[in-house]
């Protein structure tokens, strides 16, 4: 009987040990440090899909965002709850995806974007920014899938519609044209490489959009947002449209963040000001580099086991950032 005692005592006892572990690692990696992934291409190329980074989140306990940090924070687009309490779960516990970008402007800050000579720019407080970590690469657009592949795919798609009576018939091709858009991504190209060698992302040639000429599609840096021939009078303030052409006077606890890749960035010019409140970290460096789309390394070496190890960027890893 006092053995039967003894062993329940020890079992409550490592129970009472796993909650405290369980407890400690949750603190830890709630107001102390994260790791994330970067799960899209819009901090191009200070950061690219396939990395992890180390974010540290106890700094913004005590200090504020500053000018030129990169960091974590949770989707603004997210719908929170209006509950206190679900919404504190939402944001430190389970919710939104995590997003990264970098601080252009704080509260208090009037930040304007123009077109000058043809080409986007950005004053802070009236001062014209110089901008050396902006993506200075192309864009080359790419299939998801094989072409072949993904247009039979779209083709039945858009035929089931037209036999539903949910699609006119004549309205098919435009149609089709907008689905194929879907399944396109863009990702930094350097020209001086071949596809299958590029610094950044391997290609496979099969998946490059090409015109008729066999030139690759691409977004050439500096090149303006569809839209930016806006005008934004001087009397107009708070305006932002998801083109390069803004001005905002950021209010308390208010941020303008925007990516890296600024052709391929869904960020303050399309959101506007982000509430502070969201922002959880500051990220530091990064530690993991992989040409490869997948959230976990261990599914990622099963998929490939092949070219696993030849797909590192090794040398990315340990990048400071911070």
């Amino acid at each position: 009987m006092a053995r039967t005692k003894q062993q329940q005592q020890g079992f409550l006892a490592t129970i009472r040990e796993i909650i405290v572990l369980l407890l400690i690692v949750f603190l830890i990696r709630t107001f102390g440090f994260g790791l994330y992934q970067v799960p899209s291409g819009s901090m191009e190329t200070t950061m690219l899909v396939g990395e992890r980074f180390f974010a540290d989140k106890l700094s913004y306990l005590f200090t504020k965002p500053k000018h030129g940090d990169i960091i974590a924070f949770n989707d603004p687009l997210f719908d929170y709850s209006s509950n206190p309490v679900v919404r504190l779960f939402q944001e430190y516990v389970w919710g939104p995806s995590n997003w990264t970008k970098r601080v252009i402007g704080i509260p208090g800050d009037t930040i304007e974007g123009k077109i000058e000579n043809g080409q986007p720019v950005m004053y802070r407080n009236g001062k014209k920014l110089a901008q050396p970590f902006v993506n200075k690469y192309p864009l080359i657009g790419l299939w998801t899938e094989h072409p072949v592949v993904l247009r039979q795919k779209v083709e039945q798609q858009t035929a089931r519609l037209v036999l539903e009576g949910q699609l006119p018939g004549q309205h098919r091709a435009v149609y089709m044209e907008r689905m194929l858009n879907n399944y396109i991504m863009w990702r930094s190209y350097d020209d001086a490489y071949a596809y299958n060698k590029q610094p950044f992302y391997r290609m496979n040639e099969q998946l490059v959009i090409k015109d008729q000429e066999g030139a690759p599609l691409l977004r050439e840096p500096n090149t303006p947002l569809a839209g930016s021939e806006v005008v934004v009078e001087a009397s107009q303030k708070n305006v932002w449209s998801g083109t390069d052409v803004f001005h905002v006077e950021l209010g308390p606890n208010q941020y303008w963040l925007m990516g890296d890749n600024r052709l391929g960035s869904n960020d303050s010019r399309f959101l506007g000001p982000v509430d502070g409140r969201l922002i959880h970290g500051k990220i530091l460096f990064l530690i993991w580099s992989s040409d490869s789309y997948e959230s976990w390394w261990i599914v990622d070496l099963i998929k490939h086991p092949i070219d696993f190890w030849s797909r590192m960027r090794w040398g990315r890893f340990f990048t400071w950032l911070g």
